[in-house]
């Protein structure tokens, strides 16, 4: 990804206002560093994430329920983690320095585990807590994009339109590091041993610190933290609260704001946003009275910028939402999918390929359409639109809630045809294969669906990483990326949910239901053109949101 534009002096808050010139690569160089400590960081990560039930069981001698929970209590940690992670760079260290020092927490984390697997020493202690310390250390995601980000001066079209292409490179190496971890590694922790299987995540997390220390020089932007954005949300609250009967003036420009010598806001790095007509009740913390002027408290009178802050979260929320059924219907890949793949033969020639592994044509699937979707996708759009990403973040989004339906009609689409071939050869009762009879039909016949589950997670995750970032206040970024990242989490709660209140409901009178144990007497068909209906619902409410929402105005 070459750079040629980058900032001015008149570049928002944050820049370190260094001279540039239309020749300078900074940009490029600083993406490479990132790139490569994101690559890194996540071979790692997965590394030890994709085959930790399986050191649960055979090191820990846990069975296979106390290792499942254990693992989703981990990934949940993770996941608060991240927020915690996102906070702090946002209130009080910066975000450089908060990826600094929680890989550094990192490095010590994989260290532990390390010592842990290659000495087998007696008791769980030690390992939990180079785990719980890597759940800490290693939730850097939403950090580490709203940095990258940050190197792009929003001000310059060109760059901008750069900064667009980031969110795709930038996933594409969470991908790259996943098949990596996800595969090679786990091939060395079950072939060769897990002290050398853990070993390498080490020696990875290494030289991800040391590439994004090497960076240094190349970062051009660095945005200052700008306090605690949970106590400016509360000030807001509690100012529109006390002053429940003040009436909000019908010209906003009446509103109190506060501009820096630099035009800025009051907020440290943060741009002052543009008033809105939504939820006009918060405006009322922006009314000045006579009383703030005798007695000024944050308390009492806000900015209209700090107001707006709020209101962009609240926006937020609707969207983020929307991404929860979305990601409930992706987390069919490590369940469903799975249960419908144990029925088919896994066999090419005399190589076994099991059904979990398949789950790696997803991973192929998204790195062909990064480069895809970035590179012929986007250009025919921005001709077509004359939008300069090509098309709007919502729309993006919304596309691939639809790739997505047609991703779950694919596989119900196999069920209906995988139960022809049950009743034709009459094997109801066959195990999922565990008896070595499989279904007369190849595994290969669940391609599509993981390919077409690929493409949607090109449009919507990706696009979501970018519309929060974009979205969010300058001085909240890190944390909103990390928000938008909590849908994710959420969804597999609500699969877990759906999935059980399914099969009890459907299994009532003696019946097998839609997920028995033996699914080739159930109708996991049905349970996806449900997932489908629901996508298609979810889509229809999606619509309603993008139009009611409003995109973020600075002022300049």
């Amino acid at each position: 990804m070459e750079v040629e534009a980058v900032e001015s002096n008149a570049s928002r808050g944050g820049a370190d206002h260094r001279p540039s010139s239309k020749k300078d690569r900074r940009v490029f160089w600083a993406c490479v560093f990132i790139f490569a400590n994101s690559c890194f960081q996540c071979t790692a990560y997965f590394g030890v994430s994709t085959n930790l039930v399986n050191y649960l069981k055979d090191r820990l001698h846990q069975d296979s329920k106390a290792a499942a929970n254990s693992v989703t209590n981990w990934q949940g940690t993770s996941s608060i983690m991240a927020l915690v992670a996102a906070f702090l760079a946002d209130a009080f260290l910066g975000r450089y320095w908060t990826i600094a020092i929680f890989m550094l927490i990192s490095v010590v984390a994989y260290a532990v585990l390390t010592v842990s697997a290659a000495a087998a020493l007696p008791g769980a202690a030690l390992f939990y807590a180079g785990l719980y310390l890597l759940a800490l250390g290693g939730a850097l995601q939403p950090v580490l994009t709203s940095f990258g980000a940050d190197q792009f001066d929003e001000s310059d079209e060109e760059e901008r339109r750069r900064q667009s292409s980031f969110f795709n490179w930038f996933y594409q190496t969470l991908n790259v590091g996943s098949l990596v971890g996800g595969t090679v590694l786990v091939w060395v922790q079950s072939s060769v041993g897990w002290g050398l299987g853990y070993g390498i995540p080490a020696l990875f997390s290494v030289l991800a610190v040391a590439v994004f220390l090497a960076g240094t020089g190349a970062y051009r932007r660095h945005q200052p933290p700008g306090g605690s954005p949970l106590t400016r949300v509360a000030q807001v609250v509690v100012a529109a609260v006390r002053k429940y009967g003040v009436e909000v003036p019908a010209d906003a420009s009446a509103l109190y704001e506060c501009e820096t010598d630099d035009g800025m806001s009051a907020i440290q790095g943060s741009r002052r946003l543009a008033h809105t007509d939504q939820f006009r009740f918060l405006d009322k913390a922006a009314v000045e009275t006579a009383g703030d002027k005798t007695r000024p408290s944050p308390w009492r009178l806000c900015t209209v910028t700090q107001v707006e802050e709020l209101k962009c979260v609240l926006r937020l929320l609707p969207v983020l939402a929307s991404g929860i059924v979305f990601a409930a219907a992706y987390a069919q890949m490590s369940s469903t999918f799975i249960l419908q793949g144990d029925t088919l033969d896994p066999y090419v020639g005399g190589f076994r390929v099991p059904a979990a592994v398949l789950s790696v044509s997803e991973t192929l699937s998204v790195m062909l359409w990064v480069p895809l979707y970035d590179r012929v996708i986007v250009p025919l759009a921005r001709r077509a639109t004359g939008r300069d990403r090509g098309f709007s973040q919502l729309a993006r989004m919304g596309v691939g809630l639809i790739v997505l339906t047609a991703a779950m009609l694919a596989a119900g689409t196999l069920e209906v045809q995988r139960h022809r071939v049950v009743a034709r050869h009459g094997m109801y009762d066959t195990n999922t294969g565990a008896d070595g009879r499989y279904l007369p039909m190849s595994i290969f016949w669940q391609v599509p669906q993981y390919v077409v589950v690929g493409a949607s997670e090109v449009f919507t995750f990706i696009g979501q990483m970018e519309f929060f970032y974009d979205q969010a206040p300058d001085a909240m970024r890190s944390l909103c990326t990390g928000l938008s990242m909590t849908s994710f989490a959420l969804g597999n709660y609500v699969s877990s949910a759906l999935v059980t209140v399914v099969a009890r409901a459907t299994a009532r009178g003696g019946r097998d239901g839609w997920i028995p144990d033996d699914i080739n007497r159930g109708h996991l068909d049905n349970f996806f053109w449900l997932l489908a209906m629901l996508c298609i619902g979810n889509f229809g409410v999606y619509l309603l949101i993008a139009r009611w929402y409003t995109y973020k105005k600075t002022v300049d």
